[in-house]
């Protein structure tokens, strides 16, 4: 799983011409689906229309071929657009740029450092917050086309989008909106009539046609970005100064970081479709490059594509061929056909774009947390919800992931205790199916023994402080059964205990330390302090110990 070695060049080995002929139409289908995705996405995010199909064939073609997927479908992803609208307002293209071929190599040293298995550490509740926050986003940025609002550019701020819709909402475009409510009707309708068949397609080419040959006048990607060029850019970097890298490092990591998240949870969906396993960390090398050779080309951010990766795997794609054949595609329709790309409305691409919004707001699992989850986990979900929509994805995944781990640091201190046994006569059956249990184990005179629970780290190290030895105490046995891991602040406040059993001569016993402490105990020279023979395999070597002492 964690082999540094693309899945491309694994499975050639048992390559043969009926797969290839699967992959080529797999890759053809799902070049279709991509075209208007591609489109859509790059003018949602600010830029030119071109620049979505850059993005889907370089990008895309990299992933496929450097990946850890047999199945990946790369390219530009709703996910970004949000944070690509704001760095483009603020830094313009050139800042897009760097922050994108930034972030490629975050994700190539992320892959590097084998920080694959690591992205599945990021909570569910933030995921599904920035997500959602994502969605409403993109949907309040389709309003201006598919109204026809007669207004200027629209704000990058949610807050702002807001009241300049309520500003300009008497200039809604009558015709606009009829040829808007149309390409949503089949694109709501489409799923029903033909899974095979892309709705987006057909929206397009209905629209485009209803434009064309009747009266109804709306905007079209020509009318509002002038001819598009079929050419290919030459790769370049643009002028950039330690300033910019460093106020677009915070954008570059959250761009890295959405792309590992949303790659790998493709590269999930995608191996229990095909009973595979991607390899996650040249998975993100893979995506690293891909991000790079798209910023090189005038291309923007881009990761897998949960739902073309799906529909290749449903087409019968089942190697990386299938995604380098979905970018050459691309490049084909690039160069042959992108004059008639601006003949499309752009109502219809707003309608896109707000199915595209729906479908990844997942509000059904929102929904269900909210009515399920701890209050705490609820808390996160909507402060990261809301820090996404009204500032951006950088300050809510920060924030998100902070509470995230405040929220750990209180539940493993609410299951971490240091308490002392109950000393009692006689047996006591309430656990008579733990071997280990106090009731069992007779206690020699002048020893107390206190039982430790859970992880010993920062949050709880004061707990050691409750451990109190009486003026006849000779012995002191601490039982680290259950103990499984323990940080330097822990181990630290363990040798105050230490001190204070030396102060009042009483000799110091540790029962089973398991293996992470007794290693940390070792390294900073406890073991010695204490002595080894103090430390003993279980509460019985420990007790028969402590009556030897006494």
């Amino acid at each position: 799983m964690n082999k540094l070695k693309p899945k491309l060049f694994s499975v050639m080995k048992t390559y043969n011409s009926k797969q290839f002929a699967k992959d080529i139409i797999a890759g053809l289908i799902v070049a279709i689906i991509a075209l208007p995705l591609s489109i859509a996405l790059a003018i949602a995010s600010g830029v030119s229309p071109e620049q979505g199909l850059y993005t889907a064939i370089f990008a895309g073609f990299f992933i496929s071929f450097l990946g850890g997927s047999r199945v990946q479908i790369g390219g530009p992803t709703a996910a970004f657009v949000v944070i690509i609208y704001g760095i483009v307002t603020q830094y313009g293209m050139a800042g897009l740029t760097v922050a994108t071929l930034m972030a490629g190599i975050i994700l190539i040293l992320m892959g590097l450092l084998k920080f694959g298995s690591l992205i599945k550490y990021i909570p569910y509740t933030i995921t599904t917050g920035f997500t959602a926050g994502v969605a409403l986003g993109i949907f309040a940025g389709q309003i201006k086309d598919f109204l026809g609002l007669d207004m200027g550019s629209v704000p990058s701020e949610f807050i702002e989008k807001v009241e300049a819709y309520a500003k300009h909402i008497t200039t809604i475009d009558r015709d606009t909106v009829i040829v808007g409510v149309i390409s949503l009707a089949i694109l709501i309708i489409m799923p029903f009539i033909s899974k095979i068949v892309p709705g987006s397609l057909v929206a397009i080419i209905v629209a485009t046609l209803i434009v064309k040959f009747t009266p109804l006048e709306t905007a079209t990607i020509g009318s509002v970005y002038g001819e598009l060029s079929s050419n290919i850019p030459a790769p370049s970097i643009p002028d950039f100064n330690f300033d910019m890298i460093r106020e677009l490092l915070p954008s570059a990591f959250t761009i890295a970081i959405l792309a590992g998240i949303e790659s790998l949870l493709s590269c999930v969906v995608s191996d229990g479709m095909i009973n595979s396993r991607h390899r996650s960390n040249m998975e993100l090398i893979g995506q690293g490059v891909g991000n790079i050779a798209s910023g090189l080309f005038g291309g923007i951010p881009a990761t897998g594509a949960i739902a073309r990766t799906a529909a290749n795997v449903k087409n019968g794609g089942r190697t990386p061929i299938a995604g380098m054949v979905h970018a050459i595609t691309l490049l084909i329709i690039l160069k042959l056909a992108m004059p008639l790309a601006a003949m499309i409305p752009m109502t219809t691409l707003a309608a896109i774009l707000i199915v595209v919004a729906y479908n990844m707001s997942e509000w059904r699992e929102f929904v269900d947390l909210c009515k399920h989850a701890p209050k705490s986990d609820v808390t996160i979900l909507f402060v990261t919800f809301i820090l996404t929509v009204i500032f951006d994805l950088v300050v809510a995944i920060e924030v998100g992931i902070v509470l995230a781990a405040l929220l750990f640091i209180k539940r493993m201190s609410d299951v971490s205790s240091v308490r002392s046994w109950t000393y009692i006569n006689g047996y006591d059956d309430s656990h008579e199916n733990d071997p280990m249990h106090i009731g069992l184990k007779e206690v020699p005179e002048h020893t107390l023994v206190y039982e430790i629970d859970g992880p010993m780290f920062f949050g709880v190290a004061d707990n050691f402080l409750s451990i109190s030895v009486t003026d006849d105490t000779k012995v002191l046995i601490l039982r680290m059964r259950s103990v499984p891991a323990m940080d330097i602040t822990a181990l630290n406040a363990l040798e105050k205990v230490y001190n204070i059993c030396e102060g009042k001569n009483v000799t110091l016993v540790l029962s089973h330390v398991n293996e992470q402490p007794k290693h940390m105990m070792e390294k900073a020279g406890f073991v010695e302090k204490v002595g080894e023979q103090n430390f003993k395999e279980n509460i019985d070597a420990a007790l028969e110990w402590a009556a030897q002492l006494v």
